[in-house]
């Protein structure tokens, strides 16, 4: 992809490193915030070294003057086998650093790959920020395994703690993190690509897949077939749509654990797999009514593509729905934990197909007010201010 450069020619250039376990052909919102983050810098001019897992034997990516990619040996993670983790790498990243010493290191996961980057950062002085994007101490219930929840709340507070700064979504997120003893959070919002989320990928010919017909109110999930999305949820407030609207279809955009199980209980659903760029883009626009189940979230980019797309959306209060869907204008809420409720503002969304689409087409212009190039300018401030802090311990 073309980067233009737009920094003023006097505008001081930052060598960042950024080190993450996770990022595109893989498919996650992680991933994809990391890759835009990148290219926002790139764009201001900003020397970014990208340290991230191998991602096969023939990943030889190419760098160039302001982006040096730099892959090193990770593992597939049980259970998600499109996602890997890394292993340390202490003795590497000191050698690379020494050579070529950055401003900041800015680390993404908190796994092997990014404590080793931690403790490298500190033995030779660099400032490091950190980022908090997934909520792995909530994600151990779903997997009965909620006495690592306490464990791994403080391993998680012991990494961000050591930054000097943690970078969060919301102002929500940031107070529930220091509610536990997280230091240091600094919010940096999200943003969406209004270009390529739009009404305007609304597909016909898709739909007629789906066999929907033009007043067939379509309902979409978008995520991980996975345990913590809390899918059965939205199984469930389908169902009770169907009541009601019998010709209702429900379409799953997304792989993961739980696929095979759903595909064999579910039959009658529409499972698309993994989808990315113009593609997802039109499985997006060419729905009606987006479900959002899920309680582990940080943020949830998914629910800014679907409003973006011109979708109406049924989701709990918090993270990215709390901060913009308009209940009642473009979307209903309900409050953390109610599934009762969840499963009434569906079924309320869905009562009148045009109301639902009008809601649709007022949560498309919020979106548009979403500017990713102020997003860009907070993340370039906060990173020259990191640059100056002290080294906290």
């Amino acid at each position: 992809m073309a980067i233009e450069q737009i920094f003023h020619p006097n505008h001081a250039r930052l060598r960042l490193s950024i080190v993450t376990e996770t990022y595109p052909p893989e498919i996650n919102g992680v991933a994809l915030t990391i890759a835009r983050w990148v290219q926002g810098l790139l764009a201001r001019g900003h020397a970014v070294q990208l340290i991230r897992v191998r991602q096969g034997r023939n990943d030889h990516p190419q760098s160039s003057d302001t982006l040096e990619i730099l892959p090193l040996p990770g593992f597939r993670i049980p259970g998600y086998p499109q996602l890997q983790g890394g292993w340390p790498a202490q003795k590497s990243l000191l050698t690379h650093w020494r050579q070529n010493r950055p401003d900041l290191i800015h680390i993404v996961t908190e796994g092997p790959l990014g404590y080793s980057a931690l403790r490298a950062a500190w033995q030779l002085g660099i400032p490091v920020s950190t980022s908090f994007h997934t909520n792995f101490h909530n994600y151990s219930r779903h997997y009965h395994l909620g006495w690592l929840a306490a464990p791994i709340t403080a391993y998680l507070r012991h990494f961000h703690n050591q930054g000097v700064q943690t970078l969060v979504p919301t102002q929500e997120l940031a107070e529930q993190l220091q509610s536990i003893g997280f230091l240091r959070t600094q919010i940096l919002a999200r943003g969406v690509d209004t270009r390529l989320f739009s009404p305007q990928h609304r597909d016909t010919r898709l739909r007629q897949q789906w066999d929907a017909a033009p007043d067939t109110p379509v309902v979409l999930y978008v995520g991980r077939l996975a345990a913590e999305k809390n899918l059965e949820l939205a199984i469930t407030a389908f169902q009770a749509i169907r009541q009601m609207q019998p010709k209702a279809r429900l379409v799953l955009v997304g792989d993961g654990p739980l696929a095979p199980r759903l595909r064999a209980r579910h039959p009658d659903f529409v499972y698309c797999g993994m989808r990315q760029g113009p593609d997802l883009a039109a499985h997006y626009a060419s729905a009606d009514l987006f479900l959002f189940p899920s309680m582990t979230e940080t943020f949830g980019n998914v629910i800014l593509e679907a409003l973006a797309s011109g979708l109406a959306v049924a989701a709990f209060d918090y993270a990215a729905a709390h901060a913009h869907v308009q209940p009642g204008h473009s979307g209903l809420l309900a409050p953390f934990g109610d599934t009762h409720a969840f499963i009434a503002a569906a079924t309320t969304l869905t009562q009148n197909v045009s109301t639902l689409r009008h809601m649709g087409q007022t949560a498309r212009q919020a979106m548009l007010q979403l500017d990713s190039e102020y997003l860009y300018d907070r993340l370039e401030t906060l990173f020259f201010s990191a640059t100056r802090e002290k080294i906290h311990g």
